[in-house]
């Protein structure tokens, strides 16, 4: 149920460390829960915080991006895909899987080099939509893509 992957830089990202105070926050929040979708907003938004504070708190010069989905146990699963076009040298990332019998819950963590910070302006955003503007990338970067099934 849980997947991580390392990418090391010269800083010492550690994506399993990382992995781990994920897991332990959506742990916090949802272990023992059932599926309520009146507290789907309060969960993930605790997922969230709770993972982004614990991992300030060691000290590192990171920024941090960290995303969240729980939904409903079905028999049509969960599937979402990421994409991220990065300098794997500097650049890392963690996605941890969590389920139980009612909700399935998926959390990435993006951890960008500043080449990856320096390289794209957001313009825009909603709870929908984010507009991103893409400059030109030099070639020693590489197209990563995720991919997340939970079922």
């Amino acid at each position: 149920m849980e997947e991580y992957h390392r990418h090391c830089d010269e800083v010492g990202f550690n994506a399993e460390e990382a992995h781990n105070i994920v897991k332990e926050c959506v742990d916090g929040v949802l272990g023992g829960e059932d599926y309520n979708h009146n507290n789907i907003n309060q969960w993930t938004a605790s997922i969230v915080e709770q993972s982004l504070t614990h991992l300030v708190k060691l000290g590192k010069a990171y920024k941090y991006i960290v995303t969240c989905a729980v939904v409903q146990k079905s028999a049509y699963g969960f599937h979402t895909a990421s994409s991220c076009f990065w300098d794997t040298t500097s650049d890392g990332t963690c996605t941890v899987r969590w389920e139980n019998r009612t909700m399935n819950c998926g959390v990435s963590l993006c951890r960008p080099g500043w080449s990856a910070m320096v390289r794209f302006r957001l313009t825009a955003t909603s709870a929908c939509q984010v507009q991103v503007i893409l400059l030109p990338q030099p070639p020693e970067l590489e197209l990563q893509a995720r991919a997340m099934t939970l079922s």
